[in-house]
C-alpha cells in the first residue's frame, strides 16, 4: 500500500478508534518486514520505534516507494541501528523511474543496510500510471534485483495476469525471490508465487471482517512462506483500525495468523522470524 497522506482512503481510515486494548507481548522477537516510517506523523520517530521495541519488535524494514523518498529511508536507517531499508519505485510512481533512479538504487545497494529492491510491482486498481509504463518499470527493477543478487518486495493489485507473466520472465534469473507484500490477490496467483518460492506478506487486512479472501489465501499458505508486516501507517489491524498504523501493532497480526492457522502464536512468531531472517538477512 502506498497512497500518500492526501489520499481520501487515508483520510477515511484515520477516524480515531476508541479501543484501548493492551498490545500483547510474546516471547519470540518479531521482524517488521514492511512499513513506511517516513509517512508516520502522529508520533515522533523515537516514540514509534520505542513503542515497537518495547513489545518485542527486533528489526524494522522501512520501504522506499518514490524518487522523493529514496534518500529519506536511507537517512532514517542511518540514524537508527535496528532500522533497515529498501530502494525502489512503487507502481503509482512508475513514470518517475529513470536512469537516475536506477543509478541511485545501484549506488545505495552497496550500503550494508539495504536489504531489497522494492516496493515495485503493478497496481491497476488506481489509475495513477499507465499499465505499460508500470510493466516497464517493474521489469527493469526486477532486472536490477537480479543484477544485485537481492530479493524483491512486490506490490500487486488487480494485475494478476500481468504480474504472473512478468514473474515468469524472471523464473530462472531471480535467485533470491522475495515477498509479495500485503497479499490480497487471487488464490491462483498465490499458488503460483508459492510454487516459485516467494513469500507472502500478511498485515492488518487479515483482521478485517470483509477479508475472507485474504484469510483463505493465508490458510493455504505454508507457515514457512509467511512474513509479518504492518504497512504502517496504513491498514491498521483490529482493534485499532481507524488509527494510523504502527509497527507496535504486529502482535495483533501474529495472533490472527495463529487463529486462522489454528496453531499457537509462538509457533507463528518463531517460524516467521526464521522466514524473515532467511529472506532479508541471510547474507548480512
Amino acid at each position: 500500500m502506498y497512497l500518500g497522506y492526501n489520499d481520501a482512503f487515508y483520510k477515511y481510515y484515520t477516524i480515531m478508534s476508541k479501543s484501548n486494548k493492551p498490545i500483547p507481548k510474546f516471547n519470540t522477537p518479531i521482524i517488521e518486514t514492511h512499513c513506511h516510517l517516513d509517512y508516520l506523523d502522529d508520533e515522533t520517530m523515537t516514540e514509534s520505534l520505542e513503542s515497537a521495541f518495547e513489545i518485542g519488535v527486533e528489526k524494522i524494514i522501512t520501504i522506499a516507494v518514490s524518487k522523493a523518498n529514496l534518500s529519506k529511508v536511507v537517512d532514517i536507517s542511518n540514524k537508527h541501528k535496528k532500522v533497515f531499508f529498501t530502494q525502489g519505485i512503487h507502481p503509482h510512481d512508475a513514470k518517475d523511474f529513470d536512469a537516475e533512479v536506477e543509478s541511485i538504487i545501484r549506488k545505495n545497494s552497496k550500503l550494508e543496510k539495504m536489504l531489497a529492491v522494492g516496493e515495485i510491482g503493478l497496481d491497476y486498481f488506481y489509475d495513477h500510471c499507465e499499465p505499460e509504463i508500470q510493466k516497464a518499470a517493474f521489469s527493469r527493477q526486477m532486472q536490477i534485483a537480479d543484477d544485485l543478487d537481492l530479493p524483491v518486495v512486490i506490490h500487486t493489485r488487480e494485475a494478476c495476469d500481468d504480474m504472473a507473466a512478468i514473474l515468469k520472465n524472471f523464473e530462472k534469473s531471480n535467485k533470491k525471490r522475495g515477498v509479495i507484500h500485503s497479499f490480497t490477490s487471487s488464490l491462483k496467483l498465490a499458488e503460483y508465487c508459492l510454487s516459485e518460492g516467494y513469500f507472502l506478506g500478511f498485515n492488518g487486512i487479515v483482521t478485517f471482517n470483509s477479508a475472507e479472501n485474504v484469510r483463505e489465501v493465508l490458510s493455504m499458505t505454508p507457515l514457512d512462506q509467511i512474513v509479518l508486516e504492518t504497512d504502517a501507517p496504513y491498514l491498521t489491524p483490529i482493534p485499532y483500525r481507524g488509527r494510523p498504523n504502527h509497527p507496535k501493532y504486529l502482535p495483533f497480526i501474529a495472533q490472527k495468523v495463529a487463529d486462522v492457522k489454528n496453531i499457537d502464536v509462538e509457533e507463528v512468531l518463531q517460524q516467521c522470524y526464521i522466514n524473515s531472517q532467511k529472506l532479508f538477512f541471510e547474507n548480512k
